[in-house]
C-alpha cells in the first residue's frame, strides 16, 4: 500500500539515512570506551575513609601504605586495593556473657573458673581496646576478635588459678584486674598482634549460685562490717588521740609555769629575808622589836597594842589603837610603830 502525498496523490519519496564519513563509527566506538573507562576510574579510584576509620592500600595485593580520614585517590583494582579498619574507635568485648538486645546473657563456659584453692568461681568482664597497628592487625591473625576472646579468657583463667577463692571474690579483685592487664597486654606484643589493650574491668567474680554463694556472701558482709568498725575505730583514735596530746602539753605547759612561779617566789622570800637580815645586822633591837610587832599584828589583828616604859616612876605608855583610829581616813595608817632606838635598852616592855 503507498501513502499518497497532498500534491496529486504521488507516493512520498524514500527518505535515506545520511552517510557517515569513514571512520566516524571506530570514533564512536573509542569515545564511548573511554568513557566507559573513565566512569570505571571514578569508581574504583577514590574512596572515602570515614573519622574514626584507618585504611590500608594493597597493591598488587601487597600492604604498601595506610591513610586516614578524609577522600583520597588510589589506582584501580586489580592494580590498588583498599581495606579500611576502624583503628581510631575504642571497641569491647565481653567475658562470660554477652549483651543483647533484651539484657546481658551468661556464657557458662567462659564463665566458670577454678581458683588456685581448687574452688569454682564466675567471673565476668570488659575489655577495652583499639587497634593500633593496621599491618599486624590484618596479616598477623586470622581472626582478631576470637584470639582477642581466647587470649583474655586466658589471661583470667591463669590468674584466678593462682589465687584463692575467698581472695578473688573480695580484696583481691584489683589486683588480679591489674595483673591480667598486664599479661593480656604481654600477649599482644608476644604475637605482634596489632591490638593495643587500653583496661580490663571486672563485672563480677562470685562462687555459683545456691549455697556457696549465700555464704560467701555473709562472709562478705562480716568482713565489710569489720572494715567499717575498723575504720571508726580509726577515726576516733585519730579524735582522741591530737585531744589528749593538747590536754598532755597544757599539763606540762602549767606545771612549767608553776615552776618558774614557785622559783621565783622562793627567790623574792630570800631576797626578802636578805633584806631583813642585813636591817637586822645593822640594828638587832631595833629590828627584833619591829618584827615582834609585825607578828603580832598579824597573829592578833584585834588586840590592843601599848609601849610602856616600866623604869620610869610614873607609867608612861603610847596607845597606838587610839592613835591609828584618829589617823585621818584619807592618811592610810602605817603598818607598825617602831618604838625609839633607846627604848629597848632602858627596860622598855611592849605588851
Amino acid at each position: 500500500m503507498d501513502f499518497m502525498n497532498g500534491n496529486g496523490g504521488n507516493p512520498a519519496p524514500e527518505r535515506k539515512m545520511p552517510e557517515l564519513k569513514p571512520g566516524t563509527y571506530k570514533k564512536i566506538g573509542w569515545g564511548v570506551a573511554v568513557a566507559a573507562v573513565l566512569i570505571y576510574l571514578g569508581s574504583t579510584s577514590f574512596y572515602t575513609v570515614q573519622e574514626q576509620e584507618r585504611a590500608a592500600i594493597l597493591t598488587f595485593g601487597k600492604y604498601t601504605n595506610e591513610s586516614s580520614a578524609g577522600l583520597h585517590f588510589k589506582w584501580p583494582y586489580p592494580i590498588q586495593e583498599v581495606v579500611t579498619v576502624p583503628a581510631e574507635l575504642t571497641q569491647r568485648i565481653h567475658i562470660g556473657y554477652r549483651q543483647e538486645a533484651e539484657g546481658s546473657v551468661a556464657v557458662e563456659d567462659e564463665a566458670m573458673m577454678i581458683t588456685g584453692d581448687e574452688n569454682i568461681v564466675s567471673a565476668d568482664a570488659v575489655v577495652q581496646w583499639k587497634i593500633s597497628n593496621i599491618h599486624d592487625y590484618l596479616y598477623n591473625i586470622d581472626d582478631p576478635d576470637k584470639f582477642l576472646r581466647n587470649s583474655a579468657s586466658s589471661s583470667i583463667r591463669a590468674v584466678i588459678g593462682s589465687e584463692k577463692l575467698d581472695y578473688a571474690i573480695t580484696d583481691g579483685k584489683t589486683v588480679i584486674q591489674d595483673k591480667v592487664r598486664e599479661l593480656l597486654v604481654d600477649l599482644q606484643k608476644k604475637y605482634n598482634t596489632g591490638i593495643q589493650i587500653i583496661d580490663i574491668k571486672f563485672q563480677d567474680i562470685e562462687p555459683p549460685s545456691g549455697q556457696v554463694e549465700e555464704a560467701f556472701r555473709e562472709v562478705t558482709n562480716a568482713r565489710e562490717e569489720k572494715n567499717t568498725k575498723i575504720n571508726n575505730a580509726k577515726k576516733y583514735e585519730n579524735d582522741i588521740i591530737p585531744k589528749a596530746r593538747g590536754e598532755a602539753q597544757a599539763l606540762l605547759e602549767n606545771a612549767e609555769g608553776e615552776k618558774k612561779s614557785r622559783i621565783l617566789n622562793a627567790q623574792g622570800d630570800v631576797a626578802q629575808f636578805n633584806a631583813i637580815y642585813a636591817e637586822y645586822a645593822n640594828n638587832q633591837s631595833v629590828t627584833e622589836s619591829r618584827l615582834i610587832l609585825e607578828t603580832l599584828e598579824t597573829i592578833l589583828p584585834n588586840a590592843k597594842i601599848f609601849i610602856t616604859n616600866s623604869n620610869s616612876d610614873t607609867v608612861n605608855y603610847l596607845p597606838l589603837n587610839e592613835l591609828m583610829r584618829s589617823t585621818p581616813a584619807s592618811t592610810p595608817a602605817p603598818a607598825t610603830v617602831n618604838p625609839p632606838a633607846t627604848a629597848a635598852p632602858q627596860g622598855g616592855d611592849a605588851q
